[in-house]
């Protein structure tokens, strides 16, 4: 009758099946939250901060006024890269943290 006993490979396979559209649901609702959930990257001290979703979409930008030098226009370049990609880093981290065991089976 082979290696799976008849039918009774059929019941595993229906098992199977049912956990793999589990995952993907849930991959989904990962994939959903990460677009809803927000990181806030900062530089300067909080003199600029950068808002966005943890999928990577600028969603605000905030800048002191003592950020604003008219004679240093170069400081405050500096300083909104530098807060992006904090908010670049934090996004990554948070979906790590969401999609991370989805990664790992190859997902």
């Amino acid at each position: 009758m082979g290696k799976f006993g008849g039918f009774g490979g059929m019941g595993n396979m229906q098992q199977l099946m049912k956990q793999a559209q589990k995952m993907q649901q849930d991959m989904l609702a990962a994939q959903e939250e990460l677009s809803t959930l927000e990181v806030v990257g900062t530089s300067g001290g909080g003199m600029v901060e950068v808002t966005m979703t943890a999928d990577k979409q600028l969603v605000g930008l905030s800048i002191k006024p003592e950020a604003v030098d008219p004679d240093d226009v170069e400081m405050l370049e500096d300083l909104l890269v530098a807060a992006f990609n904090d908010a670049m880093s934090q996004a990554d981290k948070v979906k790590e943290e969401k999609m991370g065991a989805f990664s790992a089976l190859g997902l």
